[in-house]
Order: C-alpha cells, then structure tokens, then sequence
C-alpha cells in the first residue's frame, strides 16, 4: 500500500512536510561536500556510499514511526546548512542563481518541491561547489510501516543503486527486511565496483542506524566504515515563517503543526482538512480551464 496516498488520521502524523523530511538526507552535509575535496574518483565513489548509508538514520530517530504531510502540489521547502572548510571562514558570497538564492557560496543549499500530485512526486536539489563534471545517480529503497496497530515502526528494503556515468564506478545496495522470526532489524549490505569490474573492490555491511564494516578486496581484515550514532548530525537553517513564501512548507502547515503541538487535534484536523479542500479546488479549475501544472 502506497502511504502517500493514504489519508491517516490527524494524531499519527508527524508535525512536518515530507519535502522537510527529504532534507534529512544531509544531516550529516560534511560528508557529501568533502566529495570533490578527494582527487581520485574511486575514493569519491567510496565517500558518496558512505554519505547515502549514513543519510537514512537522522530521520528515524523517533521510536514510534510518523507520518508526515502528504506535500501540496506546487509546495516548496528551502534550507540550507553551515559547513565551511576555508581556514579564512565562511564566504559572504552570494549565490543568486542558486536553488536558495540569499544563502552563502559556502553553505549547502537544498531545495524539495511537490510537483506532481497524481501520482504523487515530490523532487529535491542539494548544491555546493562543483569541481568536477561527475554525476552520482542514486535510487532509493521502499518503505515499510510495520505494527501500524500496535507500535509502530519504518523498515527500509529493497535494492538501490549508485552509478556515476563519467567515472564507471558503481555500487549495489542491498537493504535486508527483517524475517518474520529471529535476525536483527535494519541490516544493510553494499559492493562497490571499479570501471567494467565483475568483482568488487569494497564490501560493505552492518546496519544502516547503527555500525557498519568494510572489508576490501586488497585487505584480509574487516575495518569500521562509518558509525552513524559516532557522527554529528548539523541542524539544517530555514527562514523564520515571517519571511516565507505562502506555499513555503512550514508556513503552508502552520496550523496543522500548532494544533499537534498543543494537542488540539481538531484544529489541526480542520487546517489539514482546509488545505486538501483548496488543493482539490485549484484542481478542478485547472482542468475545467484546461490548464496544466507549470513546475518551478
């Protein structure tokens, strides 16, 4: 079952958009801008694996699994995060063509917006320096609600890719479902491989919020690959609402997160109830005018 498009009721949410939750990808933003710092794009390859194995944790902190915001069509949330590596400190360049057009030539900028609405597709743009002409090309597992009656929780299973197309590298990921009886949760496997190789040169393993080791090909014994519980997770920077735009995530669901925040579920039902009804509204519009959704 898609959950995307499944309405839930108002007090199992969680008090965010999933385009904010998207953002949750670069908790860690020191491991993807130090990317183009490596000269060698075999170890490029290897520090991307590592920044999209660490990226999954930061957002399933909580022990009982949410929901968040189906997003609006034509929705947007803008962030970004303070990682300076001159040893002069930050630029105060500006970026004006960028995705966030008054952050900082030095600082990772994000953007997500909701672009389809049926089906539901949500697309996300993160921007630092490029000093390469390298492109990663990242798939994403499913998820699963598990004990949606009791406890619940998110498991994530399937298998992803990592391919750069100018460099040849790859990897194949692999996250591993919990059998029904005895096994841990949350196990992950990957392999990295050289341009044109049938054997890879990095094995990865562990689970993907907690400890993972890698053993390579070159090595007999087994050495830590990353311990996301050991890393600093950066708090990601957004605009206060007064300076948001009206279809800016966290100023569109304000009302829904004051009324889950102080518990009055009513109100955040009705907010919540008053947007899909503005949504389905513009729809009907759109096609009795014929009009077809522009992105941004």
């Amino acid at each position: 079952m898609d959950l995307t498009k499944v309405v839930l009721p108002t007090f199992i949410l969680e008090r965010r958009s999933l385009l904010e939750m998207y953002a949750d990808y670069f908790a860690h933003p020191d491991l993807f801008t130090c990317i183009p710092d490596l000269k060698d794009p075999r170890d490029r390859m290897v520090q991307v694996v590592k920044w999209y194995l660490s990226s999954y944790h930061a957002g399933r902190k909580s022990s009982v699994a949410k929901k968040p915001y189906n997003p609006i069509l034509g929705e947007v949330f803008r962030c970004h995060w303070d990682v300076s590596e001159d040893e002069n400190g930050p630029s105060e360049e500006t970026v004006p063509d960028g995705p966030v057009p008054w952050c900082k030539k030095s600082q990772l900028t994000f953007v997500a917006e909701q672009v389809s609405h049926h089906p539901p597709i949500s697309a996300f743009y993160a921007e630092h320096v490029l000093d390469y002409n390298e492109e990663y090309i990242v798939t994403f597992p499913n998820g699963y609600g598990r004990s949606i009656l009791t406890t619940p929780w998110i498991e994530l299973g399937g298998s992803v890719t990592i391919s750069s197309p100018q460099t040849g590298y790859h990897c194949d990921i692999e996250f591993i479902t919990k059998p029904f009886y005895g096994n841990k949760k949350h196990k992950v496997t990957a392999e990295v491989y050289g341009p044109d190789e049938k054997k890879s040169f990095l094995s990865i393993s562990g689970e993907w919020n907690g400890l993972m080791e890698a053993k390579w090909a070159d090595k007999t014994e087994p050495e830590l690959f990353i311990d996301v519980n050991a890393i600093e997770i950066i708090k990601k920077q957004v605009r206060p609402i007064s300076q948001q735009e009206e279809n800016e995530s966290r100023k569109l669901w304000k009302e829904v997160t004051a009324g889950l925040k102080f518990n009055e579920i009513d109100k955040a039902t009705n907010a919540k109830q008053s947007l899909e009804q503005k949504q389905r509204d513009e729809a009907k519009e759109r096609k009795d005018s014929v009009k077809e959704w522009q992105t941004r």
